[in-house]
């Protein structure tokens, strides 16, 4: 029998051709949907009804899944966790509003400045996730990571990644800044930044006032247009205090010292 006949075959199996046609939640619980439907007694509106909902419902958590995987986020602290009150410096009010992702609605960018510890990248990711749960397409990744990926493609490869970054809802460049980059990195960095420029919107997080990034990437020609482009839609909050990580690798030495 060939594929055209078992296709048309009214005798194939009723799951196999609600999976053909897309229905993959009904046909993998289609037992237990009918024995519901029966003892209800759906009529065919309500059945139907019954059907599209659950496939909307079981199609949303698989794309919530593959949004969350494709980000990159991975693991992070909520804000709910987040001491505010150990910074000496730090505008809550901007960070609350980011979080409500108006910034993103805007195709505004937020940029995030401060030492190591004090919590930007948290912040970051959990911005991130709230843009993931409202359905919006998300990137996490570090500059680093970036300039890695980008580097060493050939012209095609290349463009086809950088439309990758260009067209994401939300795109996060984490540590910006924190290591020392050659002028070709500056270029890579500023066509991410460029793509997106009044389109999109962009999170950065820094440890560098930017005055000094033309330290962190000698010889680049391209930094003042970078971040014209990254600076002219965006919010700018500083942090300013001591680590906290340092402060609770402090208190878990205290404790151990303690037991001994």
């Amino acid at each position: 029998m060939n594929s055209l006949t078992k296709t048309m075959n009214p005798t194939n199996d009723l799951p196999a051709q609600l999976q053909q046609v897309g229905l993959k939640t009904i046909s993998a619980n289609l037992d237990d949907f009918l024995a519901r439907a029966i003892k209800a007694r759906w009529s065919p509106r309500m059945l139907l009804e019954q059907i599209a909902q659950e496939e909307t419902q079981e199609h949303s958590r698989r794309s919530l899944e593959r949004r969350l995987r494709v980000s990159g986020i991975k693991k992070f602290k909520p804000m709910a966790d987040f001491e505010w009150d150990w910074p000496t410096k730090i505008e809550r009010e901007v960070i609350e509003r980011a979080l409500t992702l108006d910034f993103i609605r805007e195709a505004r960018n937020f940029v995030l400045v401060g030492q190591n510890g004090l919590g930007k990248t948290m912040i970051a990711k959990n911005i991130c996730h709230l843009a993931v749960l409202a359905g919006c397409s998300v990137l996490f990744r570090s500059a680093a990571a970036i300039v890695e990926d980008l580097r060493h493609e050939m012209f095609e490869g290349r463009r086809r990644k950088l439309r990758g970054y260009g067209r994401v809802d939300l795109l996060c460049i984490d540590e910006m800044a924190y290591l020392s980059f050659d002028d070709k990195a500056a270029d890579i960095l500023y066509e991410v930044i460029n793509r997106r420029y009044e389109c999109r919107s962009v999170i950065v997080t820094t440890n560098r006032a930017f005055k000094e990034w033309n330290q962190v990437f000698p010889n680049a020609t391209c930094i003042a247009t970078l971040l014209d482009r990254l600076l002219h839609h965006a919010e700018v909050t500083r942090l300013e205090g001591e680590s906290y990580r340092m402060r609770e690798s402090q208190q878990e030495a205290t404790a151990r010292r303690k037991k001994t």
